[in-house]
């Protein structure tokens, strides 16, 4: 979404001279029902189907699958059966923001509480930036009468502000609840015992998917693309240069959610490149967070048959160095996904006993391309019968970043350059081999949970011919 102003002709002036692209503008539509209206009643799939539409007799058992036994951490305990329970008045159809709101409870912010089971059917795209008639809105319907971007750039100038001191005083409260109001519009929370599936070529933009505190959820043949930030938090003390920082994960699991399974979904910016943002203060003007983000103790998750790409931070579990609710927890199993030149974290862990298998690994954009595999404070990834494809440019040895982890197992991963015949790669002796400190090959724990692994060889075809959305039949 383009950058804000405070009219709407400045706005048009920011998305041609930024470049940065967006909803269609609505400046002064409403982002949100009126106070006390009462909460709109989710369009079920009978009610659809008594007309002759709705979800057909496949899409209806697909929507009751449950995840595996076995397969990967998110079968642990009590396993996750999502919204399989629902009864008729609980299946939904949502074809726009309004109705996927109502259908998951009625009130984006407070969904979560929401546990009945249920299922909801994403039919089309859906605009979570929209108004209260599913207009869409551009980032002039969120900001603050007192905010400016030009403003703000020149008052918080380094050059004038310093690189001392976070911004504060008018201005950055303006940036604040600007923000503010474009993520009580955006994000959208999500319930207890839920599946959220995609049919019709399922498709949620510029929107967050939140699940807090909640367990038991499956999302399921999704593209979920660009859940742009229009407010972009400048920090001058973040590193030695400082650094934009936006808020919005394409979907966040937070507050010890659990048991939920992350299936045959695609995850981009869309068309809202990284690459075509400005640069502001020497920094790129980063306005993408995560794609999928598993933090604050959340745990027993499996993210499985995934299309990433074209995204920068792509995975991120765990979110602090300090021992806390994530000891213990974040444990994930990530396989048969693909990472498409996507820059970095894919995953970057904490704290995690991580099982990363049976992955396709695209790296052949040299210029961007920082890491696959973040080795954080106490995390055990163990990676198996991954295929990574390089670029000349791209040495395995990048294939793995220390940050203040100690240790990770790599076995039977393969390494192809260039075109060249794929050959086996050691991913721990070749980061051993450039860079220190050293990491031990041993995680300290062997996976279980699986259902199949593939061998290396075989990856790139399986996972081609399998990942992403529409590979269900929906």
């Amino acid at each position: 979404m383009p950058a804000a102003s405070t009219t709407a002709a400045a706005v048009l002036i920011a998305v041609a001279t930024l470049g940065i692209a967006g909803p269609p503008q609505a400046a002064t539509a409403s982002a949100a029902p009126p106070a006390g209206a009462p909460a709109p009643a989710g369009v079920t799939a009978e009610s659809l189907q008594a007309k002759g539409q709705g979800p057909s007799a496949a899409a209806l058992r697909m929507a009751r699958q449950t995840l595996p036994a076995g397969d990967g951490w998110a079968a642990e305990g009590t396993g996750t059966t999502g919204g399989s329970a629902a009864d008729d008045a609980h299946v939904f159809v949502a074809r726009n923001r309004s109705e996927l709101i109502a259908a998951l409870g009625g009130d984006a912010l407070t969904n979560g509480t929401n546990a009945t089971p249920k299922i909801v059917f994403v039919s089309g795209k859906i605009d979570m930036s929209s108004d209260a008639g599913n207009k869409p809105i551009g980032c002039d319907a969120y900001a603050d009468p007192a905010y400016s971007l030009d403003e703000f750039l020149a008052t918080y100038d380094p050059a004038v502000w310093g690189r001392a001191a976070k911004p504060s005083g008018p201005l950055e409260d303006a940036r604040v609840r600007s923000a503010k109001n474009q993520g009580d519009n955006i994000k959208l929370n999500i319930g207890s015992n839920t599946t959220l599936i995609g049919i019709n070529n399922g498709r949620i933009t510029h929107g967050s998917l939140i699940l807090s505190a909640v367990n038991n959820v499956i999302i399921r043949n999704l593209e979920i693309t660009d859940a742009a930030d229009c407010f972009p938090a400048w920090d001058p003390t973040d590193g030695s240069a400082g650094n934009w920082n936006s808020l919005y994960d394409l979907v966040s699991l937070t507050f010890a959610s659990t048991n939920v399974w992350i299936d045959h979904n695609t995850f981009s910016d869309g068309n809202n490149h990284d690459a075509d943002q400005p640069v502001y203060f020497g920094r790129p003007y980063q306005v993408h967070d995560g794609a999928t983000d598993f933090i604050r103790g959340s745990d027993l998750i499996t993210v499985s048959w995934n299309d990433y790409y074209d995204h920068d931070k792509t995975m991120l579990i765990g979110s602090t160095d300090t021992p806390g609710v994530d000891v213990g927890k974040l444990r994930v199993t990530i396989h048969h996904n693909r990472f498409g030149n996507v820059i970095q974290r894919a995953p970057r862990v904490r704290f995690g006993q991580v099982d990363v298998y049976n992955n396709l690994y695209v790296a052949t954009d040299e210029e961007t391309y920082q890491y696959s595999l973040g080795v954080g404070v106490d995390s055990a990834i163990y990676a198996e019968n991954n295929y990574f494809r390089l670029s000349a440019d791209v040495p395995a040895s990048n294939i793995t970043k220390y940050w203040k982890g100690t240790r990770m197992t790599s076995t039977g991963n393969l390494a192809q350059t260039s075109g060249r015949p794929p050959v086996p790669v050691d991913l721990v002796a070749a980061h051993n081999e450039a860079y220190d400190p050293d990491l031990a090959p041993d995680a300290g724990w062997t996976p279980t949970l699986r259902t199949r692994v593939d061998q290396a060889r075989a990856v790139p075809a399986v996972v081609a011919s399998g990942v992403g959305i529409r590979r269900l039949g929906l």
